[in-house]
């Protein structure tokens, strides 16, 4: 079967054409830009096309062709493939295509889904549990973010909502039909495609009616909108609620109390360990074992970028995290603090999204960063001009923030030298972000505020 593939250069898409491509596939791809480490990747895999979009690539013999979200609708090699009659798939829906006759299991929800899809993934691995699977994040235990083979009769997907193409505006998660789909939280985001709450959550609701008859889902019963959700919903399906478990941190190290007895963590954050308990339900439901499974999360670590550790000195600490929802921020600032309560806590967080740079929903951020002694906003000015965002200032983003005391940053220098400024002792940084802060290098830019 030969593939090609509009818009490779994506963090999914490229990995799915080099997951094809060990399947046997003939694979070919386009994209007018390819940035690292997409572009070593598919070098190496010797499927790095050469730069820009041409229409002659679109022939014949081409069997499928799979859209990403980068190309527009007016692509060139779009416009000759719907033309020609090539059959046009989206990722996702490529996805379930190819995994038809496997079990599939969709993780979903506003936050925690590549932790939660990470966990899943290394249980099932330290187990040997042969496992098909697409994570949002590269984890060190897994040589690429897309596994898809002939054989394996599991299929583990990170299950986002955001839109599947340009051409397909259905969220991903409703293309994947789950046979075990588990939601972790509803929190509002991407209001440039939900306008509304409303609307957002409405997402969820179709997302749930799209497990397979006698299926299950899984579902945090903490969150009362998705509590609400699940009690309105009448499908002939399992529902299995989970929460919080209880647990106690002791010399810096967090420990869940269980059946088995208490399990020391190498992660911490009471939403990390929600988003446990939420592992631990579909393994269950997977058949594996309560030892297997907490004899494997015990060695789990954070995925990358997830209240991952950056570097520290005697008596500091820094933290990165990708997070820039109300509801992540907030979490994640609260881990920080009770890990570690006798640190004050510098919060970094950038503003880069479509949702966070619109004016109507900065409100939703209100008090979300009030445990943290030294908080502060870094919005790079290119975010604002590519979004066409209107411009932001501090008073309005203390307005919005509901901190008196937040410090505003709209570029890398003047971040850079307020930490260089501050005295690091007894204090911890979280820099947040679901961006890159303009490109800098972490461990570079975590050594100005430990090391002066």
């Amino acid at each position: 079967m030969r593939v090609h593939f509009i818009a490779i250069g994506g963090s999914i898409m490229h990995n799915l054409a080099i997951a094809l491509a060990k399947k046997g596939y003939i694979v070919s791809g386009s994209d007018d830009h390819i940035y690292e480490p997409s572009r070593t990747n598919l070098a190496n895999e010797n499927l790095l096309p050469p730069p820009g979009w041409d229409p002659t690539r679109i022939t014949s013999d081409i069997d499928a062709v799979v859209l990403g979200m980068h190309a527009k609708a007016d692509n060139p090699e779009l416009l000759k493939a719907q033309e020609m009659g090539i059959r046009i798939y989206s990722y996702p829906e490529f996805i379930y295509e190819q995994t038809k006759e496997k079990t599939r299991v969709v993780i979903g929800g506003s936050h925690g889904k590549t932790t939660i899809t990470s966990m899943i993934m290394h249980v099932l691995k330290s187990i040997g549990r042969d496992f098909d699977y697409l994570v949002g994040a590269k984890l060190d235990e897994f040589d690429h973010m897309v596994r898809l083979t002939k054989d394996a009769p599991l299929m583990i997907i990170e299950g986002d909502e955001y839109l599947a193409s340009p051409i397909d505006q259905r969220p991903k998660f409703h293309l994947y039909k789950p046979h075990i789909a588990l939601i972790s939280g509803i929190a509002w985001d991407h209001v440039n495609v939900f306008p509304t709450f409303e609307n957002y959550v409405n997402q969820f609701r179709l997302f749930i009616k799209t497990i397979e008859p006698k299926g299950t889902l899984v579902y945090n019963k903490e969150d009362q909108i998705l509590r609400e959700l699940v009690l309105e919903d009448q499908s002939k399906i399992n529902k299995h609620g989970y929460r919080t478990p209880e647990y106690t941190i002791n010399k810096g190290i967090t420990y869940i109390h269980t059946n088995n007895g208490d399990i020391p963590l190498q992660v911490f954050g009471k939403h990390n360990l929600s988003n446990i308990v939420a592992a631990f339900t579909v393994c269950e439901w997977l058949g594996v074992e309560r030892e297997a499974f907490y004899a494997a999360i015990k060695q789990f670590k954070s995925a990358s970028r997830r209240l991952e550790y950056v570097a520290s000195d005697n008596d500091s600490v820094v933290y990165q995290d990708f997070a820039h929802t109300p509801a992540k921020l907030k979490a994640s600032i609260h881990a920080l603090k009770e890990q570690f309560p006798d640190k004050a806590l510098v919060a970094i967080i950038e503003l880069h999204t479509y949702s966070s740079l619109n004016e109507a929903y900065l409100k939703e951020y209100r008090d979300t960063m009030h445990e943290a002694e030294y908080p502060a906003v870094f919005i790079n000015q290119e975010s604002l001009k590519q979004r066409n965002a209107g411009a932001i200032s501090e008073e309005m983003l203390k307005a919005a923030f509901n901190q008196p005391n937040l410090v505003y940053f709209s570029n890398v220098e003047s971040m850079k030298q307020y930490l260089m400024a501050m005295n690091p002792t007894g204090r911890n940084l979280l820099l947040m972000s679901s961006g890159n802060y303009g490109g800098i290098n972490l461990v570079n830019f975590a050594d100005k505020f430990l090391y002066k």
